[in-house]
């Protein structure tokens, strides 16, 4: 029986080495093609682009370059296999300020939970996107507005499951809920995603990760928003009639991760991350990241993503993002029982984009 169970985890290996080795001749061959690949001609034609967004402080520091690499609940967003490697209970906050200056923030909270030494881990995360108080305008009064506030809300809901098939495997699955809505228009999708890691090497220093997010059902709003009085030619009366809004799909992406570690004594270690993303409604972009680790207490990161068009200016119609692609983040970390893996952290990550004066997010993450 044992003689087996080495048999098909000598298979497995074997598979995921000839499965690393074609993606690395294919993120080699990327570079010759033409980088204004994606779906350009489709960008800006989905829906709930909030799922694009990173609200966690420490995979964003370095640009999301992490797919191979990440663990714990953050790992719902950029590659749920990761959630597997979670040990014991661990609570996460954060908050990003969205554009400073415009209203936008992004509030993040999420619990993951290990499921004994072989069971996995569950997962569950919360993600609200708010824009301040946004006044109410009318066909009548479309520019004055001191008729009132309204306040939009996005919301996502993912619960996730991550579990080790081998020593070497880690897959996972999440389900989130997406809705959009303001007082009297509103928009429900379900979606998956689904991840996988790969990790090898003598220290378990080689890593390959696969990611596919966002694949679900159309949002489609709907509500008393949509409904308007309207009178009939020749007739006195008022008539409701409900407007049908269009359904859109959801921003669905596909993520190749490599990753490598070079281990130090005292915990410390440097951390490679390359990433190629593939954007069903828009441009594919190139990812690249670095971590530095001291002794499991400072951690200092950064990461640049690279898109066709990410310099060209705004009036000539080839730029489809406001991301100037650097980004950069740290975190301090307190042992709470290093034996256990307890732990404490603040987080910080900043993004570079156009217009405005960047990106911050601020985490904090308690393990027990």
């Amino acid at each position: 029986m044992k003689k087996s169970n080495l048999k098909k985890e000598k298979v497995m290996k074997n598979l995921c080495r000839n499965i690393i080795a074609i993606v690395l001749g294919i993120m080699l061959m990327i570079p010759t093609i033409n980088l204004y690949a994606g779906n350009q001609d489709r960008s800006g034609q989905a829906g709930a682009s909030e799922l694009l967004i990173n609200p966690w402080a420490r995979s964003s520091g370095w640009g999301g370059a992490n797919t191979a690499s990440v663990r714990g609940l953050e790992a719902t967003f950029v590659n749920v296999a990761g959630l597997a490697h979670t040990i014991g209970t661990q609570v996460q906050f954060n908050y990003t300020n969205y554009f400073p200056g415009t209203g936008v923030g992004i509030m993040a909270f999420g619990v993951a939970q290990q499921l004994g030494q072989s069971g996995g881990a569950i997962g569950i995360s919360i993600s609200s996107m708010t824009f301040g108080e946004i006044e109410v305008t009318t066909v009548e009064n479309p520019d004055e507005g001191g008729i009132g506030t309204f306040k939009p809300n996005y919301l996502t809901i993912g619960l996730s499951y991550s579990k080790a098939f081998s020593n070497s495997i880690y897959g996972g699955l999440t389900v989130k809920v997406i809705s959009e809505s303001i007082a009297d228009v509103s928009a429900t999708a379900v979606a998956l995603d689904a991840g996988i890691q790969y990790i090898t090497g003598e220290k378990e220093n080689i890593k390959l990760g696969i990611a596919l997010k966002n694949v679900g059902s159309n949002l489609k709003f709907s509500g008393d928003g949509l409904t308007d009085r309207v009178t009939i030619t020749g007739q006195e009366d008022l008539f409701s009639m409900n407007f049908r809004a269009d359904g859109f799909e959801l921003p669905t992406t596909l993520q190749i991760g490599l990753g490598y570690d070079f281990k130090f004594e005292r915990n410390s270690y440097l951390a490679l991350a390359a990433n190629f993303n593939s954007m069903a409604f828009g441009r594919d972009y190139f990812g690249f990241g670095i971590e530095g680790c001291f002794r499991n207490i400072v951690f200092l990161r950064a990461g640049y993503n690279y898109e066709g068009g990410i310099y060209d200016a705004y009036d000539d119609g080839n730029k489809t993002t406001i991301n100037k692609g650097f980004s950069c983040g740290a975190t301090v970390q307190a042992p709470l029982n290093k034996e256990k893996g307890r732990f404490i952290s603040v987080d910080y990550s900043y993004r570079m984009v156009e217009l405005f004066k960047g990106i911050h997010t601020f985490g904090a993450i308690l393990n027990l």
